[in-house]
C-alpha cells in the first residue's frame, strides 16, 4: 500500500506561516531543498490544494532552465532537479472551482477532483500505482484528510524561529506518533517525522 506524506516547514511554535500568509519567513535554506528533494525522487503522485498548486505552478517550471546565475540559490543544482521531476510527476489537485489552462506548463500531468471527492480518490489512489502520494503546503486540504485518518506519516522541518502568530499547521487537535528525528548538518533546521496517533 502505498503512504500518504504530508512535507512542511513550521516556525518552532507551530505556524505554517506568518500572519499575511507568507511562509518565507521560515528557514528554507540548502537543506530543506535538499529535503524536499529528496521526498519527490520517492513520489508517485503530489496532491495539492489549489491555492498551493497555482503557486508552485507559477514558481516552478522554469528553474530547471533558467539561465545560469551562481548568486541564486533558487538556481541550486537540487532546485532544477526539483522543478525537473514537478515538471513529469502525476499531479491531483482538490479543488471545486479550479480549471488548469490548456497553455500551463503542468497541464498535461495535472488532474482536478472535487473536494467532496478527495477521500474516496486517495483511498482508492493508495492500493494503486508506486510510490507515495506527496503532499507539500496544502494546509487546509491535508488537515481535512488528516481528520479522515487518511495521511499516514507528516514530515515537520522545523525551522529556528518563533512567529508568536500567523497560520497554524494544525486546524484541530491531533495526537501524533514520532518515528524519527532528523538534524541537519550546517543548518539549524530540524526533521521530526511523525505517524498520527490513530493509524
Amino acid at each position: 500500500m502505498r503512504r500518504t506524506v504530508v512535507n512542511n516547514i513550521v516556525s518552532l511554535d507551530g505556524f505554517y506561516a506568518d500572519q499575511s500568509g507568507n511562509p518565507t519567513v521560515l528557514n528554507m535554506d540548502g537543506t530543506f531543498d535538499a529535503y524536499n528533494l529528496e521526498r519527490l525522487r520517492s513520489a508517485g503522485t503530489v496532491l495539492l490544494g489549489r491555492t498551493s498548486f497555482e503557486g508552485f505552478g507559477a514558481y516552478w517550471p522554469a528553474i530547471a532552465d533558467a539561465p545560469e546565475d551562481p548568486n541564486n540559490r533558487a538556481l541550486s543544482p537540487d532546485n532544477r532537479d526539483i522543478s525537473r521531476l514537478y515538471n513529469r510527476i502525476a499531479k491531483v489537485v482538490v479543488s471545486d472551482t479550479l480549471v488548469v489552462p490548456a497553455g500551463h506548463p503542468w497541464a498535461a500531468t495535472t488532474t482536478v477532483i472535487r473536494r467532496e471527492e478527495a477521500g474516496t480518490w486517495l483511498k482508492k489512489e493508495k492500493q494503486n500505482g508506486t510510490g507515495d502520494i506527496l503532499i507539500f503546503g496544502s494546509r487546509v486540504m491535508w488537515n481535512g484528510l488528516l481528520a479522515q485518518g487518511l495521511v499516514d506519516e507528516l514530515h515537520l522541518t522545523v525551522s529556528p524561529a518563533a512567529l508568536t502568530a500567523g497560520l497554524p499547521l494544525f486546524l484541530r487537535p491531533v495526537n501524533l506518533s514520532l518515528l524519527d528525528s532528523r538534524p541537519f548538518p550546517g543548518s539549524s533546521n530540524a526533521l521530526l517525522r511523525y505517524r498520527p496517533a490513530s493509524t
